[in-house]
């Protein structure tokens, strides 16, 4: 069949003639935005932009036999360490025409309410960035700004790496600043033996990891471990079944850890982490504020001053390998 001539269709009028547009009300976002840090550290006061803080540690324990009647003898005793993180600036900004505002819009009413809810929400994402990747700390000056060192940049007592990365550092806290770290040429595949060799390093500093924090490949690695085998869930003969092929709870012999995948977390590097002894420290919290209105628009700003205080890495470890 073909279409009898003179016939009026959608095509030759188009939406020139009137014919009038078909669009959804609503607007499909697809954040992939990470919040744990922020979420779960404690959140503390600075007062100055180089935030700093003590740390101790016990002698390691030793045979005390002592002799009836001896005199006292006296040892030095050793002072706390002095660290300290540089406050970051994190920043968010928009402008938003008035006209754009009063337009009738398709998915919001106000387009000066999207925008802030969008970047706040993309705010939060690149502060648990900085939190937790392997940035160094930097004192910045009047043309490069401040750095907060990361969470993998702090973590340098207890670095396991893969039998063929020798060649990764991690200098950690020194002189005032925290280092980046320095990745081997080559890696070593992320194994149980590793994982366990991270946590009881932990333990022997008198951490209590509660936290494993990996990307996508290390958290299929640890899905495959020997222990964890492909099951089926039971159910009644009227539902169907599950099959459960992913680890969400790590058991050591050092404690029962949560293995949670999170989208900032290195491809080649697993952070076993003891949340109390990590903190954010904010000069300025997260705050929004109205700039000078220098035209038809509205614009805003947001922003935060921050760092991680790193209150005793030690009680943490990582593992630096590929999955």
């Amino acid at each position: 069949m073909t279409q009898i001539a003179g016939t009026t269709d959608v095509y030759r009028i188009g939406t020139a003639g009137g014919v009038r547009e078909d669009l959804e009300d609503v607007i499909w976002d697809l954040f992939a935005e990470e919040s744990w840090a922020l979420t779960n550290l404690s959140h503390i006061s600075a007062e100055q932009p180089y935030h700093e803080w003590l740390t101790d540690v016990l002698t390691a324990a030793t045979a005390n036999r002592q002799i009836e009647g001896d005199d006292a003898a006296f040892t030095t005793q050793a002072a706390p360490t002095r660290l300290g993180n540089y406050c970051q600036i994190s920043r968010k900004t928009f402008l938003i025409s008035g006209t754009l505002e009063v337009s009738s819009k398709a998915g919001r009413t106000s387009e000066l309410a999207r925008m802030a809810m969008r970047n706040m929400r993309e705010l939060k994402n690149e502060m648990e960035y900085a939190l937790l990747r392997n940035q160094a700390s930097s004192a910045g000056g009047s043309a490069t700004a401040r750095s907060s060192a990361g969470m993998e940049s702090w973590m340098s007592t207890n670095e396991i790496l893969a039998t063929t990365t020798s060649s990764a550092t991690t200098p950690g806290f020194s002189s005032g600043t925290v280092a980046a770290p320095t990745d081997g040429s080559t890696t070593g595949a992320f194994t149980e033996g590793s994982l366990k060799s991270a946590l009881t390093a932990s333990w022997s500093a008198g951490g209590m990891v509660s936290t494993i924090l990996v990307g996508s490949s290390q958290k299929a690695a640890i899905d495959t471990f020997p222990g964890q085998a492909t099951r089926f869930v039971n159910v009644e003969r009227t539902s169907q079944a599950s099959i459960v092929g992913a680890a969400n709870v790590y058991v050591s012999s050092v404690g029962t850890h949560t293995v949670i995948m999170h989208r900032h977390i290195r491809a080649t590097v697993a952070l076993c982490i003891d949340p109390e002894y990590w903190a954010i420290a904010f000069l300025r919290n997260p705050f929004v504020e109205t700039l000078a209105k220098t035209g038809d628009g509205e614009k805003r700003q947001m922003l935060a001053e921050y760092c991680l205080v790193s209150r005793n890495e030690a009680a943490s470890a990582k593992v630096v390998a590929c999955a």
